[in-house]
């Protein structure tokens, strides 16, 4: 039998390194699901939405820099994929997406489930085109590689119209090699220059983004020859090990502002693979108008941002800091070189969750009224007791994620996968997606009783594939972030209840293991027992509906 274009597309991919495909499966690409399933180094993982098969790709392309492959049919099928491509697009994550589309003799006639595609993905994606000669299947799979993985990564979108996949793929043309693509480093002239302006920087600060999670070790010694201060952009913690001296903090919801100090007073902001963003920048309030900015990143989209500019360098980020790491650093280079150890402890002193949970019992003690349930400080301080350091941690949106992200401290790459995007439901599915891409390392998500309830059903996707992920759920029966946000503007809440699900019984219902936890004293056996990573579990902890964001409770907002 001759090979169809179906099995040319998946072939081309599995040359490429993709080694799975997430999917709800449809009839429009029979011949794509059956390819994969036959191929021998390829998994097809059949979720219970397309929503899921999103998230698990994306995740998949966030901790390992290689695009997965979400898959759905036609129209109903890739509007259910729409939030995971947007969060891969959002995050600058390779993925791609292959969408099955209506006959070739159909298009523009109105069919059964028929969109223009790629130009329904047209915002969300980095390449979009639909095949229509079997005869080029190869070089269209390869041409979406390409586009998901070079320059700013991202989704690249390809519709395949039903009978054309089903159609012969000629063998014996010329073969779509991937070759190698140089990396992209500033001008020698160029990168003499922003040296010297690091050297002779008062206090020159980087901010890190996923343009620097890929080049750990080069920005490691970009940072100490020129003895910078350093703080990771949104959801971007593990670009840089939080316990260096120079580690000041992560540019997230809600920073502390006690460590936003460096920030303000630097001098020089060195902006490696980052959008600076609305949360990273605080509002497009920092870097401070009297800061220069050096900004780095392959996309010269993210090159116009609200500040002062000094330079503008379309590079890799990687390329970028060994070219400067090669140049004369500044005197006495290394942490020393700058003082960051004031800026270093009131970022240890803000991250103690230790400390934060012995305050919170300290207070419980204090106090004769009824407990609302377990503080979201003490789950959180209980991870960190039994979680290893190369843990992947996943998390959903919400409130509770204003805690994992300050009390969580990350040491290692590729141990974080969170959303800048804000995609509920996003924890779980990514977790899955992790454990099958990085089999044998343990994988935990975090989510609020929203979050979760938006994509629980995937667990019945953990159990049949064997992910052995950990889930953590905050149930506080509320949506908190959009309670906090109404009862700041109007002293009230509208539509934010959730009832009063058994979590843990869901889960069970799924095949996974559950348990609730209702007293703090109960979490460290609990999260003991949980940590072996040997099956899908899910610890359901009920947690004080009134504690909305470190200091800041409902009771306080409501009128």
């Amino acid at each position: 039998m001759p090979r169809t274009a179906g099995q040319a597309i998946v072939d081309t991919l599995a040359s490429r390194g993709v080694r799975r495909f997430y999917t709800v499966p449809g009839e429009s690409f029979l011949e794509v699901l059956d390819a994969v399933e036959q191929h021998p180094d390829l998994q097809l993982v059949s979720t219970r939405h397309e929503s899921g098969a999103a998230f698990m790709a994306e995740a998949e392309g966030k901790l390992t820099g290689r695009p997965a492959v979400a898959m759905a049919t036609r129209s109903v099928g890739a509007a259910n994929l729409m939030v995971g491509v947007g969060t891969a697009f959002e995050d600058a994550t390779p993925m791609v997406v292959l969408c099955g589309q209506v006959e070739q003799s159909a298009l523009g006639r109105a069919a059964f489930q028929e969109v223009d595609l790629p130009a329904f993905f047209a915002q969300v994606s980095v390449h979009g085109e639909t095949l229509h000669d079997p005869a080029r299947a190869g070089e269209v799979a390869a041409r979406a590689h390409r586009a998901a993985t070079t320059a700013r990564p991202g989704p690249a979108v390809v519709a395949l119209p039903a009978d054309v996949l089903a159609r012969p793929a000629p063998d014996g043309g010329p073969e779509v090699v991937p070759g190698r693509v140089a990396a992209v480093g500033p001008e020698p002239a160029d990168a003499a220059e922003i040296a010297a302006l690091l050297r002779t920087a008062r206090r020159p600060v980087a901010v890190l983004g996923s343009g620097a999670q890929g080049a750990w070790d080069d920005v490691l010694a970009l940072v100490e020859r020129f003895g910078l201060g350093v703080y990771t952009a949104f959801r971007r913690q593990d670009a840089f090990s939080n316990d260096h001296p120079a580690y000041l903090g992560h540019l997230t919801l809600r920073t502390a502002p006690e460590l936003l100090g460096p920030l303000r007073d630097a001098d020089v902001v060195l902006a490696l693979g980052t959008r600076l963003g609305d949360t990273t920048s605080q509002g497009f309030t920092l870097p401070a108008p009297s800061a220069r900015v050096v900004h780095v990143d392959l996309d010269p989209r993210t090159l116009t941002v609200p500040v002062h500019l000094a330079w503008t360098v379309r590079a890799d980020v990687g390329a970028f800091a060994r070219a400067l790491a090669g140049l004369p650093g500044r005197d006495g280079a290394g942490p020393g070189a700058v003082d960051w150890s004031s800026g270093h402890a009131a970022y240890l002193r803000s991250s103690d969750a230790e400390a934060a949970a012995a305050e919170v019992r300290a207070a419980r003690q204090h106090d004769a009224s009824p407990g609302g349930g377990v503080h979201p400080v003490e789950v959180v301080a209980a991870l960190e007791r039994h979680l290893p350091a190369d843990a992947v941690v996943t998390n959903d949106a919400g409130n509770f994620s204003v805690f994992a992200h300050r009390y969580r401290r990350f040491t290692r790459p590729r141990t974080q996968l969170g959303p800048v995007s804000g995609a509920m439901g996003y924890g779980l599915p990514a977790a899955i997606g992790a454990s099958l891409a990085a089999p044998g390392r343990p994988v935990v998500a975090l989510a609020g009783d929203g979050g979760f309830l938006m994509t629980a059903v995937e667990l019945e996707t953990a159990v049949r594939v064997g992910a052995p992920v950990l889930c953590v759920v905050f149930v506080n029966g509320s949506y908190g972030t959009i309670a906090m946000h109404q009862a700041r503007r109007f002293g009230r809440t509208a539509a934010t209840g959730i009832g009063p699900v058994d979590v843990a019984a869901l889960a069970r219902s799924l095949g996974a293991d559950g348990v609730t936890v209702t007293d703090p004293g109960d979490l460290d056996d609990v999260l003991a027992a949980a940590t072996r990573f040997d099956a899908p579990r899910v610890v359901a902890v009920r947690t004080d509906p009134d504690v909305l964001v470190p200091g800041v409770r409902l009771s306080g907002l409501v009128r």
